[in-house]
């Protein structure tokens, strides 16, 4: 005996997640409905099925191809339009006339008993027999009554509780004698208990009515499609579940990595090779889909997720629906009955209310509050660049395919045959992301030369040789599962905001340029890197007295790669010099703000144990530097601005200095003490640059341990500030603590707060209305400065849907007052 499933069905009711996937395929316990469906036909040697499809058709047919996998053999009849549930079953007759068949919905969940059901069919002589069941809620079935004998009286379709007769409804599953076709008209939509079963009834023929004793759920509505989740966790249908239960009710499948401290609550689903970690919570009825991620705080309660989705850490789902492929970022929280389309993006601490349907493809930005549906319009902007490149998390956000398009991109804005230099830190995420890199630049016909792992300022002195631009991807600084993709000019500089945004347009357009066979690009290795980077750093920097003081110095490499170039750097300078944690860490390829501070207790240590005259700590990457003074003590990144400053301004005595505004206004008495001037940037590091290549400039910094050397280059360097440190300490004969102690204190305080996209211009607008008579400063952002001289700036960010507050004040108080005051005009723009 052969079977028809029906599998043509849009399921409507189930959107969004129908809107891109039919409803056969919908995952219940993380497989397709419809392949629990075959897996019952096939439990009753029902092997020979035919499927009628029509909506997504190719989906169905791609995903459960000729049946060999399940042991079965399945052809399929396609629908061109709409025929009704018998029209469709009449499409596929030619494969049918010869003996009866079974008729099943593929979006039903059931375990009845087929079996039972065709030896009753024979034994009544049967036309046609409907498998019928009882169920609570009659009122989305057809209703059907039978006599003693089990024999069909009436049909009623989808009645009213006033028409309500029986709780006996019909479940779609019919056992049927081929002759039935010659009361279906072909091509015409016709349905069975509509057209048919009616005729069949006034004549007088043999329909039957079976009652099944089992489980069925019509899977039509969201509630119905959670509900049957839980009751495949529950037992209370008989399907099979793949994987094991390694507790009761807790059912993990192959390659599935739960963290021994993740709390895990049954009866629930862990899909194959996903990866649960410590301190994440999945309670009752939840089913996670293969190759999902959940971090850590994470909280999962009835929620059903399916394949390849990301669970940001302390995120919380209650009883909702997430489709593949979305990524739902840190605390963003998802309230009970909410659907998440397929391909989403949920930004960090967005909150998505009960009942709210989100549709594919779309951005929910960071910090959103969203009550109503999102259909067409994403709630959000898709921003490529940040502060520091393009960045994201790892196989996430930044994954092979956007490196691929977005060197596509950059290719496509350079020219055909132009040279591009890469570099990578000594991750392996930028080693496996950088060779994806190469393969699309070479593909869009540019030249490649390779410097594989070296430090960020080598990388951008390597490019400013030749090159029409680079490409650095490097672990984000202080998260380690996170990446920056950096774009650089042909001067080793960060892209300027211009050439930004015409990589947004070509990236957004997906208008990639494709090199002709004949045209790939080169790729090669220049050789001996580190030798040219310091032969013309110790060529720039002014080194004299170095040799003559004999100071002696600690360098902390921390494990990165500006260890590589101390070798041959620290021999040719000459000073007594001794190097702590020099080999390279594959495993930590970036430190944590607490990692960081208790390096630098460490090399305040040694500093002090060896009488040392200072010590250097590098960033991973070379390019930032921190200090500790010859008492071992740290001097703080913001105060290491100003020394520095002090030590440069009192040896130079003019020139120009590169500062961001959010710079204390203190930098400005130091520098004109020594009769240098202050030039004022805007926070980008671009801007920083173009003032650093200035012939006045004498030198720059962020405050944030970037330092600018501009006889050697116009970008942050750790090592020129380096070199440039010890030549200016050996000439001044004062010790750092020394300095420090002559430069008045600073209070300066931040803050960030949270603002939506769609409210940031307003935000601005408030404060320069806010400002009233005062002094207003918009070289970034807009800074407000009051006639006593203390000052708030006020500044959007780029990337996310943040606004940050600077406020200097004569102490910690009045600045946190300021700040406080500023906090609160910001804040009532934003609600």
């Amino acid at each position: 005996m052969k079977a028809v499933v029906m599998a043509g069905g849009e399921g409507t009711r189930l959107r969004p997640m129908t809107s891109s996937m039919p409803k056969p395929l919908l995952p219940v316990a993380n497989r397709p409905i419809m392949e629990h469906v075959l897996r019952l036909l096939k439990k009753h040697g029902l092997t020979e099925t035919v499927v009628t499809v029509q909506f997504l058709a190719s989906l169905v047919k791609n995903y459960f191809g000729d049946g060999e996998e399940l042991g079965m053999e399945l052809t399929y009849a396609n629908e061109e339009k709409p025929l009704g549930t018998a029209g469709s079953v009449k499409n596929a007759e030619e494969a049918l006339k010869d003996d009866a068949f079974v008729v099943i919905s593929g979006d039903a969940l059931t375990d009845f008993d087929l079996t039972d059901l065709i030896r009753f069919h024979k034994e009544k002589g049967a036309l046609v027999t409907v498998c019928l069941t009882r169920v609570p809620n009659p009122l989305e079935f057809g209703i059907t009554i039978v006599d003693e004998e089990g024999k069909v009286e009436r049909f009623l379709e989808k009645p009213t509780w006033g028409q309500v007769f029986s709780d006996t409804v019909n479940t779609g599953i019919y056992v049927m004698e081929p002759e039935v076709f010659d009361y279906v008209e072909a091509d015409v939509p016709v349905d069975w208990s509509g057209d048919v079963f009616p005729q069949l009834m006034k004549e007088g023929k043999p329909i039957y009515g079976y009652i099944a004793e089992g489980y069925w759920e019509d899977v039509g509505t969201h509630e119905s499609y959670v509900k049957a989740q839980a009751d495949v966790l529950e037992g209370k249908v008989d399907v099979e579940l793949d994987g094991f239960e390694i507790s009761p009710g807790v059912w993990v499948a192959e390659g599935a990595e739960v963290h021994p401290d993740a709390v895990l609550r049954g009866p629930l689903y862990v899909g194959d090779y996903a990866k649960i970690e410590a301190d994440a919570e999945i309670r009752e009825h939840t089913v996670v889909g293969s190759n999902v991620v959940v971090k850590s705080g994470a909280f999962l309660h009835k929620a059903v997720v399916h394949d390849n989705v990301y669970i940001g850490q302390h995120s919380n789902l209650r009883g909702c629906v997430v489709g593949k492929n979305t990524d739902i970022m840190r605390a963003a929280r998802i309230e009970d009955g909410a659907v998440i389309g397929d391909e989403c993006l949920v930004g960090e601490e967005s909150i998505i209310q009960g009942n709210v349907r989100v549709y594919p493809f779309k951005t929910i930005e960071a910090g959103a509050f969203v009550n109503t549906s999102v259909i067409w319009e994403s709630r959000g902007q898709a921003h490529l660049f940040g502060a520091r490149g393009v960045s994201g998390i790892l196989n996430v956000e930044i994954t092979p395919e956007l490196a691929v398009r977005l060197a596509g991109a950059y290719a496509t804005t350079l020219k055909k045959g132009s040279t591009v230099t890469t570099a990578r830190d000594h991750s392996r995420g930028a080693r496996a992301l950088k060779r994806a890199v190469i393969s699309a630049l070479q593909a869009s016909a540019i030249d490649v030369r390779d410097l594989e792992n070296v430090p960020l300022p080598v990388a951008r002195q390597q490019t400013a040789r030749g090159s029409a631009g680079g490409i650095m991807i490097r672990t984000t600084t202080g998260v380690p599962d996170s990446v920056d993709i950096m774009f650089f000019d042909g001067r080793g500089a960060d892209l300027s905001q211009a050439s930004q945004r015409k990589l947004d347009r070509v990236y957004a357009r997906q208008e990639y340029r494709r090199a002709f066979p004949g045209e790939i690009g080169d790729l090669h290795f220049p050789a001996s890197v580190f030798d040219s980077y310091t032969g013309s750093l110790l060529r720039n920097v002014d080194t004299t007295g170095i040799a003559e003081s004999e100071l002696k110095v600690v360098v902390d490499a921390s494990n990165g790669s500006a260890g590589l170039v101390l070798p041959s750097l620290l021999g040719k300078l000459g000073v007594d010099a001794l190097t702590i944690n020099p080999g390279l860490d594959e495993s930590r390829p970036t430190e944590s703000a607490d990692a960081r501070r208790s390096g630098l207790m460490r090399l305040g240590e040694i500093v002090a144990s060896a009488r040392a005259a200072f010590g250097v700590r590098f960033d991973p990457v070379g390019e930032r530097l921190s200090l500790v003074d010859e008492k071992g003590r740290i001097v703080e990144d913001d105060r290491a601005l100003l020394v520095m400053l002090d030590l440069v301004a009192a040896e130079r005595r003019s020139g120009r200095v590169a500062l961001p505004v959010t710079t204390t206004r203190i930098a400005e008495q130091v520098a004109a003490y020594h009769g240098t001037q202050v030039e004022w940037t805007t926070t980008s590091p671009d801007d920083l640059t173009r003032v650093g290549r200035g012939d006045s400039t004498v030198f720059g910094g962020d405050g944030r341990g970037g330092f600018i050397v501009p006889e050697f280059s116009s970008v942050f360097d750790g090592t020129a500030a380096f070199v440039r440190l010890i030549g200016l300490v050996a000439r001044t004969q004062l010790t750092l603590s020394q300095i420090d102690a002559r430069i008045p204190r600073a209070h300066v305080l931040r803050r960030d707060l949270a603002t939506p996209w769609a409210v940031k211009g307003l935000v601005m607008r408030h404060v320069v209305e806010a400002a009233g008579e005062r002094s207003v400063d918009t070289t970034d952002g807009v800074r407000v400065v009051e006639a006593d001289g203390r000052w708030v700036l006020v500044l959007p960010d780029p990337a996310e849907a943040v606004t940050h507050l600077w406020a200097e004040g004569p102490d910690d108080a009045s600045a946190q007052a300021l700040l406080d005051e500023w906090a609160a005009v910001v804040d009532s723009a934003g609600h």
